[in-house]
């Protein structure tokens, strides 16, 4: 499968290890993560390099291109709002939010209560327990 990792590129990324181990699970699972360039330490920047549109109409492309959007939302930002929102509400496809369970204060409340048929939630202590959500989801099963 085809997935768009969801994660911050100017919000808080105090879970960037977590969001790596995440991508190279996907990646050991035989998923291709269209999106792995988010959790380089590079990404901010290589993203202004190429300018506000480009990123936009690439992004746009690999999410009409994703089969599931799975995305680390503990240091959730207004561009992962816009992702989420925008596949609940403009396609059928399967969103995997998950975020740190001791940020959960933090996290947008609109993420926590979200119950859109199409959407799972999931809160996680450990890198372990986001890869037993992920490895449980029958959608990202091989």
């Amino acid at each position: 499968m085809k997935i768009y990792f969801g994660f911050t590129v100017a919000g808080d990324r105090s879970t960037v290890d977590t969001a790596r181990q995440i991508v190279a699970i996907l990646e050991a699972m035989g998923h291709v993560v269209l999106t792995r360039h988010l959790v380089e330490d590079s990404a901010r920047e290589a993203d202004r390099q190429l300018g506000p549109q480009a990123v936009y109409r690439r992004d746009m492309a690999w999410l009409a291109e994703c089969d599931v959007f799975v995305a680390e939302v503990s240091g959730s930002s207004f561009g992962m709002g816009f992702e989420t929102g925008y596949l609940l509400g403009a396609t059928s496809k399967k969103v995997i939010l998950l975020y740190r369970r001791d940020l959960e204060k933090k996290v947008s409340l609109l993420i926590t209560g979200n119950t859109h048929p199409n959407c799972t939630v999931a809160p996680y202590s450990s890198p372990a327990e986001a890869e037993e959500i992920i490895r449980q989801n029958a959608t990202l099963s091989n």
